[in-house]
C-alpha cells in the first residue's frame, strides 16, 4: 500500500500527531478535531486572536477586488502605506521615509541586506549570536542558530547544513535576564560589543533582532551597537518582525533605545494574522540618500490587495483598542505570574520577555550544539504536550529546552493566568528530570 502523502518536513516534526489537528480558532482559542478548545499561547502571527470581526470583514471586501502587480499603483497598498507612518510612527514621526511591501517575514529581510549590499558595495554582514531571521536568501545566511539554517538532519544523528553564501559575522549577546541569576547591566552589555566596529569594518549591514534565544537586549545594546555601525560604515537593519506593532508592550522594541536604525524589517502579525505579509521600512535619512535610484526587485503578489486591507485593518484596531499600550500594562502580569513560575519549578534556569513576548529556558539547554537531531524527543516538545492537558497550546523553538509564551494582544489578566497554569502543569514533567 502505498504510504500517504506528507504535507511538509520541518524541524517541528516531532512535536506531530500528540498534540492534535487544528480545525478552527475563535477570539484567543483554538479549536481541536476532538472538539477541544484551547488557549493560543503560540501565534505571533495572530495578533489579534482568530476570526475577528473587522479582520474577517475587511477579508471580505478584499476577496471582491481586482489583484493589481506590484508595479501598478493600489488604493489599498497606499493606504496601508499611510496607515503605517500615521498609526504605528506616531512616537516617531519623522523617521520613516519609505515601505516596500513582502511576502514575509523572511523575505523582508532578504531584502533589506541585498539593498545593503548594493547601498554599501559590500558583501559580509553580520548578525548577534543565537540570531534567526528567516529561512531563505541572505535572511537564511544571517540565522546563525544551528537548527534552523535550513539543512537536513536524519534520525541517524546526520547533520546536512547549508552552506553561507556570503561571510557572516557573529556578534557578542546581552546578558542578563529578567528571572534568573544575572540581572540585565548595560554597562556589561556594551562590554559585549567591545570590538564590534572591528567585526562590522567590511559588513554592509548589521541586522539585530530582540527576542531570539531568550534574551532581549536593553537599550544600551542596542546604542553601542547603532553607533558602532555607523562609524564603520554598516547599515542598521533592527528585525521587528516578532516585536513589530506591540508585541513587547511597544510599537516597535527599536524605541527601548536612542538611536534609530536605517532600515526596519516587519512580518509574522503585520497582516493581523489574516494574510502572510512582511515589509522594508527605509529611514528618511536612508530614503534621501537613494532619491532618485530605482530599487530593482518586484514581485507579483508583494503588496496585495487581501494584505494591504488586513494591514489597515489591524493598524486600526491597534489604535482604537490601545492594544500596544494594553500589552506595556500586561508586562507587570506577566513578569509577576513568571516569577511565581520559576519559584516553584527547579526545571527552570532562566526566564526573559517584555509585554506579552516570554521566553522560558530550562536546565541541560545546549543550543551551540543542538541540531534538533536528538535520539530523544526534546523535553520543551514534552512540556508542552503535558501542558495541553491543561488546556493551552504552547509554542516551543523546535529546541531541547525553550518554550515561549505568545498570547494574543486581546488577551484578558484570567486568560494569562490560565496560559501560564497550564505551563505550571506541564514543567512538573520537566522536573522530574532535574
Amino acid at each position: 500500500m502505498t504510504a500517504p502523502t506528507r504535507t511538509l518536513w520541518t524541524g517541528f516534526e516531532s512535536s506531530r500527531g500528540q498534540f492534535g489537528r487544528i480545525v478552527d480558532g475563535e477570539g484567543v482559542h483554538l479549536i481541536l478535531e476532538d472538539g477541544r478548545r484551547v488557549l493560543d499561547g503560540t501565534n505571533t502571527g495572530a495578533p489579534l486572536g482568530h476570526r475577528h470581526p473587522d479582520i474577517v470583514e475587511a477579508m471580505s471586501r478584499a476577496a471582491r477586488a481586482p489583484v493589481i502587480h506590484e508595479a501598478w499603483d493600489s488604493v489599498a497598498r497606499d493606504k496601508a502605506t499611510e496607515d503605517l507612518a500615521q498609526i504605528a510612527f506616531v512616537q516617531d514621526p519623522g523617521w520613516l521615509g519609505g515601505v516596500h511591501w513582502c511576502l514575509s517575514g523572511s523575505e523582508a529581510n532578504d531584502l533589506a541586506l541585498s539593498l545593503a549590499q548594493a547601498f554599501t558595495g559590500r558583501s559580509a554582514l553580520a548578525t548577534r549570536v543565537r540570531a534567526y531571521h528567516g529561512g531563505s536568501g541572505l535572511a537564511r545566511d544571517t540565522t546563525v542558530q544551528p537548527q534552523w539554517r535550513g539543512g537536513l538532519v536524519t534520525t541517524d544523528g546526520r547533520n546536512m547544513p547549508v552552506p553561507h553564501s556570503v561571510a557572516v559575522h557573529e556578534l557578542a549577546g546581552p546578558l542578563g535576564e529578567r528571572i534568573g541569576p544575572n540581572a540585565p547591566d548595560a554597562e556589561l552589555d556594551r562590554a559585549q560589543l567591545a570590538d564590534a566596529e572591528a567585526q562590522l569594518a567590511d559588513a554592509a549591514a548589521v541586522i539585530i533582532d530582540y527576542t531570539q534565544g531568550g534574551v532581549y537586549h536593553s537599550g544600551a545594546y542596542q546604542d553601542h551597537l547603532a553607533h558602532a555601525a555607523g562609524r564603520a560604515g554598516a547599515l542598521w537593519i533592527a528585525d521587528e518582525v516578532v516585536t513589530g506593532l506591540g508585541r513587547t508592550g511597544c510599537w516597535f522594541s527599536f524605541q527601548g533605545g536612542e538611536t534609530r536604525p536605517d532600515m526596519v524589517t516587519l512580518g509574522k502579525g503585520l497582516g493581523g494574522g489574516a494574510a502572510p505579509c512582511g515589509a522594508v521600512l527605509v529611514s528618511r535619512s536612508l530614503a534621501e540618500q537613494l532619491d532618485g535610484a530605482l530599487w530593482q526587485t518586484a514581485g507579483t503578489l508583494r503588496g496585495h490587495v487581501g494584505a494591504a486591507s488586513a494591514i489597515s485593518a489591524h493598524l486600526a484596531l491597534l489604535a482604537r483598542e490601545r492594544l500596544v499600550a494594553r500589552a506595556g500594562e500586561l508586562d507587570a502580569v506577566m513578569l509577576a505570574l513568571l516569577q511565581e513560575l520559576a519559584s516553584a519549578h527547579p526545571s527552570v534556569r532562566r526566564i526573559d520577555g517584555r509585554g506579552l513576548h516570554w521566553t522560558i529556558e530550562l536546565h541541560g539547554t545546549d543550543w551551540q550544539h543542538w541540531h534538533g537531531d536528538a535520539t530523544r524527543e526534546p523535553i520543551a516538545t514534552r512540556v508542552a504536550a503535558k501542558a495541553l492537558e491543561a488546556g493551552a497550546l504552547i509554542m516551543t523553538s523546535g529546541e531541547e529546552g525553550f518554550l515561549v509564551l505568545a498570547p494574543a494582544l486581546i488577551s484578558t489578566e484570567d486568560d494569562l493566568e490560565r496560559l501560564v497554569g497550564a505551563l505550571d502543569h506541564g514543567l512538573t514533567l520537566a522536573d522530574a528530570d532535574v
